[in-house]
């Protein structure tokens, strides 16, 4: 691993643990070149996962993509960024386990709007906002209203 701040290739490892409900594994570590610490992580290579997207393009899956999407809705709400790696590795872990490399992109937005409400309601209510479109604030009032219904 090579520092990014020196070049140095020479670095040790100081800490390592399990992240995003252990599919990935964080380490902290320090250049010896120039004492430079950085994080890095390691993560289990599987296929590629095609998102068809509502107007019949398709493209890779990208979990950056959802986890900066998911930062957007989540701003300024109490959810932390290790919530959302966990929260984005259990939607990818779901994905893989249907065994289809082709995914429709409704899927992938329902799966997010299940688990979303149940982290934050207000940034299942933002997400929302995007993923259905909302025109004016009938949309809010129709998703507040099936969000309460729900918890009833």
């Amino acid at each position: 691993m090579k520092c990014h701040h020196c070049g140095s290739c020479e670095n040790k490892v100081i800490e390592s643990r399990d992240v995003a409900d252990g599919e990935a594994i964080r380490r902290r570590r320090e250049c010896l070149g120039c004492g430079h610490r950085f994080t890095t992580y390691e993560r289990m290579e599987r296929p590629t996962l095609v998102v068809v997207k509502r107007n019949g393009t398709r493209q890779l899956f990208s979990r950056e993509k959802l986890l900066t999407g998911l930062q957007h809705a989540c701003e300024k709400t109490p959810v932390t960024n290790m919530q959302l790696e966990s929260f984005v590795a259990r939607i990818e872990r779901a994905l893989y386990e249907r065994g289809d490399p082709e995914i429709p992109s409704t899927d992938i937005g329902e799966l997010v709007m299940e688990g979303l409400q149940k982290l934050n309601e207000v940034a299942y209510v933002r997400f929302a906002s995007v993923y259905r479109h909302f025109k004016d604030i009938t949309g809010f009032e129709q998703e507040l209203s099936r969000m309460r219904e729900g918890k009833a």
